[in-house]
């Protein structure tokens, strides 16, 4: 995986041949627009820095997660993740 593009919230991961299919960026806009930090999520909410780490580097997660990120947002799934449809995904 190599680094494509890194912005103030986030950072986007490119694979080999194209970008990844899953993208958390819909996350840190939701985060910015809330009263929410990094720091509440771990410290109060107890989401760890591992998840945090995930979320920067568009990575898989489980979605007891996401629905955890959901749950303290008081959001729905497209807030916080995105399918980003790519020809260079493998094949099914």
């Amino acid at each position: 995986m190599v680094k494509y593009k890194a912005t103030s919230y986030h950072t986007i991961y490119k694979q080999e041949g194209g970008i990844d299919v899953i993208d958390y960026s819909p996350f840190w806009d939701t985060l910015k627009k809330s009263n929410e930090t990094t720091y509440s999520l771990i410290n109060t909410h107890h989401i760890s820095s591992a998840i945090i780490d995930k979320l920067r580097k568009n990575k898989p997660m489980n979605t007891t997660t996401l629905n955890d990120l959901c749950r303290i947002f008081n959001c729905k799934i497209e807030d916080i993740v995105q399918y980003v449809p790519s020809d260079k995904d493998q094949p099914l």
